[in-house]
């Protein structure tokens, strides 16, 4: 028979080992750097709702991931270097519009780079796609056309429209534990000049067939998530972004969440 012994001493050593292994956990986690997101945003738009329920997330989600956000709306006054210092940016709103529109020519160039050369990582939404020579946007960039798989915008829907969305790679990080198939409610759904397929790597596409109410504005293939793993950075693309009501929808926040861990 084995027999416990019980003593003061005993327990004063059993509470300085618990002290102890908990003041070693706090350390270690106090010496974890955090990591660091850089949210673009423009204020004021129509699209303020999206951005707004965006911050309310990451705000209460943030500690857990051991990050920390940093909030732009301005892109026309960076200077060279300045994306380099963040694991990941995600761009909620923000235009892709040559310099001098929008971007610095130091902010498009240093971008460039910060993907090429996969100095972090980038989560583009719907804004992401706005390219060409459109709504005072000077001339196409070139550089992040081919980013987002060499398109170039064409129109939207511009009445906000439920669709079904099929998931097609269901192995991508991205993608875990999403349905297979899902709704997105009022939203807007840009078409391209092309397909982006033959370039990017699709994660899912909308089924023009499902829009309520229907319209005519259609592309035929049309992808709505994806990703460009030709470049060093990882990155990722959702079309959708348009609405706050989008934070209330399982199958996105948990395509958000995702995203931000995996680029993480």
């Amino acid at each position: 028979m084995t027999h416990l012994i019980n003593t003061p001493q005993m327990k004063r050593n059993i509470l300085l080992l618990v002290l102890l292994c908990l003041f070693t956990c706090m350390a270690l986690e106090a010496s974890t750097p955090r990591k660091r997101i850089l949210c673009i945003a423009e204020q004021g738009t129509p699209h303020q709702g999206f951005c707004d329920a965006a911050k309310a997330w990451l705000d209460k989600h943030k500690e857990e991931m051991n990050a920390e956000t940093t909030w732009v709306a301005d892109l026309s006054k960076v200077h060279k270097d300045f994306f380099k210092q963040f694991n990941v940016i995600l761009m909620l709103n923000y235009p892709p519009y040559s310099a001098p529109h929008a971007w610095s020519e130091d902010a498009a160039r240093d971008f460039e780079r910060y993907i090429d050369k996969g100095q972090g990582n980038f989560i583009g939404f719907h804004h992401a796609t706005l390219l060409g020579d459109i709504f005072g946007a000077g001339d196409m960039w070139q550089w992040f056309s081919d980013f987002m798989g060499g398109v170039r915008w064409k129109d939207y829907i511009s009445t906000l429209t439920d669709a079904t969305v099929n998931v097609e790679d269901k192995r991508h990080p991205v993608m875990k534990d999403v349905p297979d198939t899902f709704l997105i409610e009022k939203d807007e759904w840009y078409t391209y000049d092309k397909s982006p397929r033959p370039n990017v790597h699709v994660l899912a596409h909308v089924d023009e067939h499902s829009y309520v109410p229907s319209s005519t504005v259609r592309m035929g293939d049309h992808p709505v998530v994806w990703t460009n793993e030709r470049k060093k950075a990882k990155n990722v693309y959702f079309q959708f972004g348009h609405s706050a009501s989008l934070f209330a929808n399982p199958a996105f926040v948990k395509m958000f969440e995702n995203a931000i861990r995996w680029a993480l």
